[in-house]
């Protein structure tokens, strides 16, 4: 029973981390696609909500609308946070800085854990909080030399867009019986229709749809199923830990691509963050394998 667990446990953390890797893609695609956010929210959705549906009904064939009805209020709230959290975060950059962004998300831990007990009473192990910790750290050191002046509604919104990931994945922990596929794919189909009356998918030439098409069923369609499966499996604060290897991913992916060199604080933050986050994965895992005496 323990070793199912272990396995279980590790099944979790890999799904989460492949997600995370999925997501950190936004910065590499929105570097191919010139057209406004809002756009690109359109197209990107759509495609993504497409390749979940797909998912869905390889998944559960004859039983698709069954799994879509049993979503219940649960599922309607992960749909409706998700589809919140991106509105949020993409206004969030607008009114602020990516530095300001990037600090607030990183505190996406110790803001689960918090709500997490509040509302259930589950408390964190000491080794997820110290890991969170360095996390943070390590994407303070990554965005050190920001100054934060005049931005204080843009923050607002980046908190907002953190609570909003953290209660997703709290109520996916929580209601880990419950078939989530179908709220990922609400989600998706919402951000279109929410940014409809201001997006422009008529002004997109067909190179940019394709690219369109690989950003949201790569980063956004990928990102968001491989979540919804991973999160299930392990704790709300530890989905919440990998989910900061996405800001020392994020510029190694446009650095790879467009030969964009990180800075030195860049590189240093992100090795913290990933020995944070690995010294986590490998200690946690050690434990759940020990052998009860």
């Amino acid at each position: 029973m323990r070793q199912e667990g272990a396995e279980q446990h590790w099944l979790g953390i890999g799904l989460t981390t492949a997600s995370t890797v999925a997501y950190s893609t936004a910065g590499f695609f929105t570097r191919l696609v010139h057209i406004d956010p809002w756009t690109i929210l359109f197209w990107r959705g759509s495609f993504a909500g497409l390749f979940i549906a797909c998912f869905i009904v390889w998944r559960y064939r004859r039983d698709t609308w069954a799994a879509a009805r049993a979503i219940g209020l649960p599922g309607l709230a992960v749909a409706s946070l998700s589809t919140l959290a991106t509105i949020l975060f993409i206004n969030a950059f607008r009114r602020t800085s990516v530095a300001d962004v990037t600090i607030i998300f990183a505190t996406a831990p110790f803001v689960t854990a918090s709500l997490n007990w509040l509302w259930t009473g589950e408390r964190e192990s000491w080794a997820t909080l110290v890991a969170s910790t360095g996390a943070l750290i390590g994407v303070i050191v990554m965005v050190g030399g920001a100054v934060m002046e005049g931005h204080l509604f843009g923050d607002l919104l980046a908190f907002g867009m953190t609570i909003c990931m953290a209660l997703v994945m709290i109520i996916i922990r929580r209601h880990r019986d419950t078939p989530m596929l179908p709220a990922a794919c609400l989600s998706a189909f919402l951000c279109p229709l929410v940014v409809a009356p201001i997006a422009r998918p008529g002004a997109v030439n067909s190179t940019d749809l394709l690219y369109l098409a690989l950003f949201g069923i790569t980063q956004f369609g990928l990102g968001l199923l491989l979540l919804t499966l991973g999160a299930r499996l392990i704790s709300a604060t530890e989905s919440a830990l990998i989910s900061a290897l996405e800001g020392p991913l994020a510029p190694l992916w446009v650095w790879l691509a467009f030969r964009e060199i990180p800075s030195p604080a860049t590189l240093a933050g992100g090795t913290i963050v990933m020995i944070a986050v690995s010294a986590h994965i490998l200690s946690s895992n050690r434990a759940r394998t020990v052998p009860q005496g």
